[in-house]
């Protein structure tokens, strides 16, 4: 729990430090869920301090190719296309990158019955098997991902190639199935994690955000009013 930068619950702490804080965080576990990635970039992948001495300088190299593209790239897209083809060639294609990395991330890794746990109770073998979600999407999606969706062999080893993901998946299903969570794609499940999935809770895992504030979960209620809930 304290150890998973990638996709993890608020603390309650967190949620009631501040109220623009609160509002904040309302939207991006909410309606703007889809973009997280963005947030998880700019506040751990340019701070130095977070990275393991041995990491540091692997880390600087990185940033420094991050800084000359925007040095150097920017400035050249916007010559030779101006601010509408800056937008066009490379905003947008980012902005869309990050929808597409952060929905696979959220919908991978959230799921109202699955827990977070604190380091001194966490089992390696246990979250790997039943902490991960295997979702089924349509095929054009999983083509064009490479079958990134088979999500729990590559917790289980991050070695197994793509094209072996499914063989992988069916073996660990036969041997260990009932421990895998497994779900289709659709508005029900994006609504369920987008409204009920926020504030950590030890007993039932999460608390969603206008259950403990209502009167700043203006964008939850929306969403719940406005999203479909047909699987």
């Amino acid at each position: 729990l304290q150890e998973d930068t990638a996709w993890h619950p608020v603390w309650e702490e967190e949620f009631e430090s501040s109220p623009l804080l609160r509002k904040g965080i309302v939207l991006g576990y909410g309606p703007f869920r889809p973009w997280m990635s963005i947030a998880h970039w700019l506040l751990w992948h340019f701070d130095l301090k977070k990275f393991r001495p041995n990491e540091v300088q692997r880390v600087q190299i990185s940033l420094a190719c991050v800084f000359a593209f925007i040095g150097i790239g920017w400035p050249l897209i916007i010559y030779k296309t101006g601010v509408i083809g800056w937008i066009k060639y490379w905003f947008m294609p980012w902005v869309v990158y990050h929808f597409w990395m952060s929905t696979f991330t959220m919908v991978h890794h959230t799921a109202p019955h699955i827990p977070f746990k604190t380091s001194d109770e966490w089992n390696a073998a246990e979250a790997q098997l039943n902490g991960t979600v295997h979702c089924n999407y349509p095929l054009w999606i999983e083509i064009l991902c490479h079958d990134i969706n088979v999500h729990v062999p590559h917790h289980i080893s991050p070695k197994i190639p793509s094209y072996n993901l499914r063989a992988a998946h069916q073996s660990i299903k036969e041997n260990w199935g009932k421990y895998l969570t497994e779900a289709n794609w659709n508005w029900r499940l994006m609504k369920t994690i987008l409204t009920v999935c926020h504030v950590y809770n030890k007993e039932r895992n999460y608390v969603p955000f206008d259950e403990i504030r209502p009167e700043d979960s203006g964008p939850i209620l929306f969403l719940k009013k406005a999203m479909p809930d047909y699987a």
